[in-house]
Order: structure tokens, then C-alpha cells, then sequence
């Protein structure tokens, strides 16, 4: 229910609108002066705010100046008698989004605040696109642990340091190190993969390096290596734990140096790249047993970044299965199905050793088949041994849809973190990787504040 204030001191209007409005299905409150306005504004947090002109005390312009410095986005609606009208403009000027004028027919004003509502709910909705857009994209989680992981990206993606993921498989390394990039003022330039295991020794120094024309057979021209395609960008080392002892040490040149030669040639080539490098190895361990250069190791482990297994993170899984049932849905051209009960308790039960990648697979699986709900059989059969067994996941009533437990537990978790804050917004908001802004429009939505 969308709340207003409105703000007049001849009372008959105020009863006048506010009965208008209330029946309408608006939440309203009135003020018969600026400072009153004021007041509520600051308790209230209305979505609304219409508001005299002229007014003892605080005009009707001196009122949004005022409500523009704590609240800049608070739509205001001014109404004004037709000799008047240059002053409604200049409200407008100075950020009142529309006006009226007095006398009023009632269609009249209840067609502009729906429209400025509209208006209100559109900026929202894009501002908040546009977080998450510069945000983490695909990497979901507002879990403990995925904090921690967003907090450490947030500090070193704007630093020169080599950064070390480390992670089982399937766990988001490679979506780490893309928001590494994309949050760093190397953003504009080249993010480059490769998968050292994936490329057989023989080919991957080439890979890496370029080569000269003939410099070995099939070597029928000059190739650029993915040291030179990463200059001035990212160079992303996925599955370093593979390199040979050959590769290692051409390796550590570079890390050492900021040059290289292409295979079979002699000139050096300066090269300006963030290595991120990751791994699901343990690199110390193989540094003892002697299979890992251990100054190597020092020059990538400048910065280490562990990614949690999904098993340690199953607050994430009401939002990740939402997640991948939309984006599936989507793919497919239908809308997204529900989740049983019964569907979400086997995949609490399961210990995910493909992590998120195992998971999405799932899903992806489960779309398919289901029809207008996923259910416990629509799942890989190795998930639907555990029927009956004791739940390790939070009981969710018979027919609730995945977004009404997401929105549950997104409630829970910013309920808790306000706790925590005691209270303090700004706090809670850091806690749970918000902006202030956003944690406001989610408090308002599930009626905290």
C-alpha cells in the first residue's frame, strides 16, 4: 500500500483529500504546516508528497528544498491557485515532480498521483537494476560466508595484486574473478580465460605466449599468446594447479619481469596484466611435496580469496533455486514453475559436491520436465533416495512458491541483521552487502520499518 503525505493548512482540504485518497486504497497522513511535513516524512517515509503552495511559516517551495536534502528521490506533487502557476514551475524547477491546480476536479488529482506513483515505481525498479547490474551478476548469495567473499572482492578489485581463488570445483571461481575485473579500473579492457587444464603442456606455453611463424610444425603464422590479448586487462589463470615445472618457471619470469618472448622468438615483450589465477588444489601442500614451485606460489598468493562449498552456504538455496528457475523458465519460454515442499527438502538433504554448478544443473533438468510444479521426482535420481528422512533444511508449508520463500527468508535475514545493528540501518544494510537505498526499499516492502 503506497503511502502519502499531504500537506495543506486549510483543513478542509486536508479532510477533503485525505478521505479522497484513503478510498482509493492509499495510506495517508496529513501535516497543516512544513515542519509537521517535515516531521513525518522522516517517520513515515512516505512514497508521496502533495503539498500546498502557500503556506504561514514554510511555503510550499521552502517545503521541497527541505524534503530534497534527506529524501532527493521523494516524489512531490504541488497544488496551486491558476494566478499562481509560475511559482508551481518554479517548484518544478527545484524538483517537485508535478502540480495541480486549485480548484481540482477529483479524477484530475487521482490521475496524477497514480501516475506520479507509477513514475516512482518505474525509477525504483530501474535503480535497482542497475545495482544489481554492477553488482555480481550470477554470483547469488547473501549468506555469512558470500559476504565475506563480496566484502574481501570490494577491497582489492581496484588493486594491483595477484589475486589467488581457491575452491572446489563448480563453486564461482571464474564469476569471482569476472566481478574482480568488472569492479576494477581495468573494466574497460580485455578479461581473458584460460583453462590450464583444458590444453595439453605442449600447446599451453603457445597458448599463453604466442609464437613466431615456424617456430614449431603447423606454426604457419605469428600468433598473439593470451599474455598480449590481457594487456592492460585481466589475465584469468583457471586450474593453475595443472601447469607443468616448464610452464612454471616461464611463469614466475613474468610475474618477475613484466616481459616474455614469443615461442621461438627472441624479442622481449612488456605486458601490462592482473594475473587472478585459480585453483580447487591445495598449492601449499604441493609445494611440500615439491610438485609446485613455492616462489611461485608467493607471487600468486599475494591476495587469497576462498570460495565456500555450497554445503556451507544453504542460506543461499531458496535464492540460487529461484535463481535458476527463472533464468531455465525464461530459456525455455514459459513461466516459472513452483517448487514443492517436498523438492526443496531433498535439496537441503543433498551434500552438493558439484557445488553450484551441480545445482544448476539440476535445475536446469527440473524445468524441463516439470510441469507447473517441480517436485521431488522431477530431480537427479541420486537426490530422491532421502524421502522422509529427517529435514536439514527450514520447513516450508505445502504449496509455497519459491518466490514466497526467497522473500521469507530474505525477510528472516534482514530482520536478523537488524537485530545485530541494533537497529541501525546503515549497519544492517553493510552487514548484508546493500546499499542503504535498496535495504530501505526491502524494509519498506516487508513492513520493518
Amino acid at each position: 500500500m503506497n503511502r502519502i503525505l499531504v500537506v495543506d493548512d486549510e483543513k478542509n482540504y486536508l479532510v477533503v483529500l485525505e478521505a479522497l485518497l484513503r478510498g482509493e486504497g492509499y495510506d495517508v497522513r496529513t501535516a497543516d504546516n512544513g515542519q509537521a511535513a517535515l516531521r513525518l516524512a522522516d517517520e513515515d517515509e512516505p512514497d508521496l508528497v502533495i503539498t500546498d503552495m502557500k503556506m504561514p511559516r514554510m511555503s510550499g517551495i521552502e517545503l521541497i528544498q527541505a524534503l530534497r536534502v534527506d529524501h532527493p528521490d521523494l516524489p512531490v506533487i504541488v497544488m496551486t491557485a491558476y494566478g499562481t502557476v509560475e511559482n508551481a514551475v518554479e517548484a518544478m524547477k527545484l524538483g517537485a515532480t508535478d502540480y495541480i491546480i486549485k480548484p481540482f476536479e477529483n479524477r484530475e488529482l487521482l490521475l496524477t498521483t497514480e501516475k506520479t506513483l507509477r513514475m516512482r515505481r518505474l525509477m525504483t525498479q530501474n535503480r535497482l537494476l542497475r545495482e544489481e547490474l554492477a553488482g555480481y551478476g550470477e554470483i547469488i548469495g547473501q549468506s555469512k560466508p558470500m559476504r565475506q567473499v563480496f566484502a574481501l572482492v570490494d577491497k582489492v578489485a581496484d588493486a594491483k595484486a595477484t589475486v589467488l581463488i581457491t575452491g572446489e570445483s563448480g563453486t564461482g571461481k571464474e564469476l569471482i574473478a569476472r566481478a574482480l575485473h568488472s569492479r576494477s579500473s581495468r573494466a574497460e579492457e580485455p578479461f581473458v580465460a584460460v583453462n590450464c587444464m583444458a590444453i595439453t603442456e605442449t600447446l599451453l606455453e603457445s597458448e599463453l605466449f604466442g609464437h613466431e611463424r615456424g617456430s614449431f610444425t603447423g606454426a604457419t603464422e605469428r600468433r598473439k599468446g593470451r599474455f598480449e590479448l590481457a594487456h592492460r586487462g585481466t589475465l584469468f589463470l583457471d586450474e593453475i594447479g595443472e601447469i607443468s615445472p616448464t610452464t612454471q618457471v616461464k611463469l614466475l619470469r613474468v610475474l618477475q619481469e613484466r616481459t616474455f618472448e614469443r615461442v621461438g622468438g627472441n624479442q622481449p615483450i612488456a605486458v601490462d596484466v592482473r594475473i587472478v589465477a585459480a585453483t580447487n588444489r591445495d598449492l601449499g601442500a604441493m609445494v611440500k611435496k615439491g610438485a609446485f614451485r613455492e616462489d611461485l606460489f608467493y607471487r600468486l598468493n599475494v591476495v587469497r580469496l576462498d570460495m565456500p562449498p555450497l554445503r556451507e552456504r544453504t542460506d543461499d538455496l531458496p535464492l540460487l533455486v529461484a535463481h535458476f528457475v527463472k533464468k531455465y523458465a525464461a530459456e525455455v519460454g514459459r513461466q516459472p514453475p513452483t517448487v514443492s515442499a517436498e523438492a526443496m527438502q531433498a535439496i537441503y538433504r543433498h551434500p552438493w559436491p558439484g557445488n553450484v554448478r551441480e545445482l544448476e544443473n539440476a535445475l536446469e533438468r527440473a524445468v524441463i520436465l516439470a510441469g507447473g510444479e517441480i517436485t521431488a521426482s522431477d530431480l537427479p535420481l541420486e537426490m530422491q533416495g532421502g524421502r522422509g528422512e529427517k529435514s536439514v533444511g527450514p520447513e516450508l508449508p505445502e504449496g509455497m512458491s519459491i518466490n514466497d520463500a526467497v522473500e521469507d527468508l530474505e525477510k528472516r535475514m534482514i530482520q536478523r541483521a537488524l537485530g545485530e545493528a541494533g537497529g541501525v540501518a546503515a549497519h544492517a544494510a553493510a552487514a548484508l552487502g546493500l546499499t542503504k537505498s535498496n535495504l530501505a526499499y526491502k524494509m519498506k516492502k516487508y513492513g520493518l520499518g
